[in-house]
């Protein structure tokens, strides 16, 4: 069973038609990479799947929970919306830290938050916080930043913030985390870095999907591609197919001015 089912997404704006009926799988631990030409479409299909946008048509189910259906959107009420954008964490591509929050404090503060509305959080605080920060350095263990719990974003270099970014999104625990353009605000030097990490997740299976334009980087570490032209999937399979033997002429446009 597919952990995420996006069908018939269609967004506009205005007159412009943005996203044109888009429908695709994923199963669960798999990497799904979505590439194209900007203005394809790829990020206001991200955001409609995180609810930064509101698709005008369709439904999206993550691990067999409804998170959208524009049918009966409306019906929910904030709380239920809130507990479904749950299900999915976001890595932005400008980092979108709080500069007033030390490290720790940016990657705690959403479960501190969220931990307030649990039933026996007054008489058991004390100790639902220190599980809170303890799994939160143990994130930014992994992420090679326990030496930088008490700094601010503006002392961070870029690749550290986007660091801080993944392990703010992987602290209430997601079943998919989700990419824009991870690399995009960062120098080439630093680009590397975060790319390593985004290995590092698919090596423990973690279920992403992410918009970027490192095709090098989408063909080895993604189980499956999507390839979005004018808004609408023009082709999508395994990566190896997509990048190999691509069949839309499209696409080998696409393909060819990347490596040229």
């Amino acid at each position: 069973m597919a952990i995420l089912e996006v069908s018939n997404i269609h967004k506009s704006f205005g007159k412009t038609e943005v996203l044109k009926g888009i429908s695709f799988s994923l199963e669960k631990g798999n990497v799904l990479s979505i590439i194209g030409s900007s203005g394809s479409g790829k990020t206001t299909l991200l955001r409609c799947i995180n609810f930064l946008e509101t698709a005008d048509v369709g439904r999206i189910t993550v691990d067999g929970d409804v998170i959208f259906d524009s049918d009966t959107q409306a019906k929910l009420s904030a709380k239920e919306k809130r507990d479904k954008q749950l299900k999915i964490g976001l890595v932005f591509q400008q980092f979108n830290l709080f500069p007033q929050y030390n490290v720790l404090d940016n990657v705690t503060l959403a479960p501190r938050l969220r931990a307030k509305e649990l039933p026996d959080y007054k008489k058991n605080k004390k100790q639902i916080i220190a599980e809170i920060e303890e799994k939160a350095k143990a994130l930014l263990a992994k992420m090679g930043l326990s030496d930088k719990l008490e700094n601010y974003p503006c002392e961070l270099s870029g690749g550290q913030q986007q660091r801080v970014s993944i392990a703010r999104a992987m602290a209430l625990e997601p079943k998919i985390l989700f990419f824009d353009e991870p690399t995009s605000a960062l120098d080439p030097e630093l680009t590397g870095e975060i790319l390593k990490v985004i290995r590092e997740l698919a090596e423990e299976h973690m279920t992403m999907v992410i918009v970027t334009h490192e095709m090098s980087f989408a063909k080895d570490v993604s189980d499956h591609i999507v390839f979005m032209d004018q808004g609408v999937i023009a082709e999508e399979g395994r990566a190896d197919e997509v990048f190999d033997n691509p069949q839309s002429e499209r696409l080998k446009a696409f393909l060819n001015n990347i490596n040229t």
